[in-house]
C-alpha cells in the first residue's frame, strides 16, 4: 500500500479541492445528461491543471492523465474524493 504524504499540502487546499470535487462528484453520478457529464469532466479537468501540484501527484500517484481521460474520469473523481475525505479525516499532517 503506497504511503500518502499530505503534510505538504495545506489544509484549506485539501478543504477547498475537497468541497469542489465532492460536489462535481455528486452531480456527476446522478446526472443524465452527456452535455452535463461532459461539462464536469473539462471543469474538474481545468481545476486539476490548475491545482496546487503537492496534491495533484499526492491524488494521482504520477499519472499526468489522471482526471483528463473520460473512460477513468468517474474512478479517479471517486478516489480523489476519498483520497481527500482520509487527509482531513485524519487531520495528521495536514
Amino acid at each position: 500500500m503506497r504511503r500518502l504524504i499530505w503534510f505538504r499540502v495545506d489544509r484549506s487546499v485539501i478543504e477547498q479541492a475537497y468541497s469542489f470535487f465532492h460536489q462535481k462528484l455528486k452531480v456527476y453520478e446522478h446526472s443524465t445528461s452527456e452535455r452535463e457529464m461532459d461539462h464536469i469532466e473539462d471543469t474538474i479537468a481545468s481545476y486539476a491543471d490548475a491545482m496546487s501540484p503537492s496534491l495533484f501527484r499526492e491524488l494521482s500517484g504520477g499519472h499526468s492523465s489522471f482526471l483528463h481521460e473520460h473512460p477513468m474520469f468517474l474512478a479517479d473523481l471517486r478516489h480523489s474524493v476519498a483520497t481527500m475525505e482520509a487527509m482531513l479525516s485524519s487531520g495528521t499532517g495536514v
